[in-house]
């Protein structure tokens, strides 16, 4: 059987889209895929992998679309082919201003770096590839 889902995407709401924007957009360097202005008083941003096939959505609606972390423990986590690749990032992050945080589980402090996003979700940046199903 072939697997019928063509894309993932993962959405939430914020009350802080230019800000999560540039995390996502000038700081992971994220492709931005698709935007849109006021729809229904929504505004968003679609920004995935260079295939579009997972892909983020941030919207946010005129009177106020708050979307406060869970919990510390919920997280996007990326996976780097090398350690050079994934300090890069975290370099151009701590340089505009986005602090490394300790994580909650001791597996993503001895595996990754941990950086919080403008509304406090946390983004794992790991420096080793990710598993593959065989």
């Amino acid at each position: 059987m072939t697997f019928p889902i063509s894309q993932i995407r993962i959405a939430r709401p914020t009350n802080q889209l230019d800000a999560l924007t540039r995390f996502y957009k000038d700081g992971l360097l994220f492709n931005e895929i698709g935007s849109f202005t006021n729809h229904d008083g929504y505004n968003g941003i679609m920004l995935g992998m260079p295939d579009a096939s997972v892909h983020l959505e941030f919207t946010q609606h005129i009177h106020g679309s708050p979307c406060p972390a869970p919990t510390k423990d919920n997280l996007l986590v990326l996976y780097f082919n090398t350690s050079t690749d994934r300090d890069l990032y975290v370099d151009r992050l701590t340089q505009m201003d986005y602090p490394i945080v300790e994580p909650e589980n001791s597996y993503w402090l001895a595996n990754g770096i941990t950086i919080a996003d403008p509304d406090g979700w946390r983004v794992v940046l790991v420096n080793k590839p990710g598993f593959s199903v065989e």
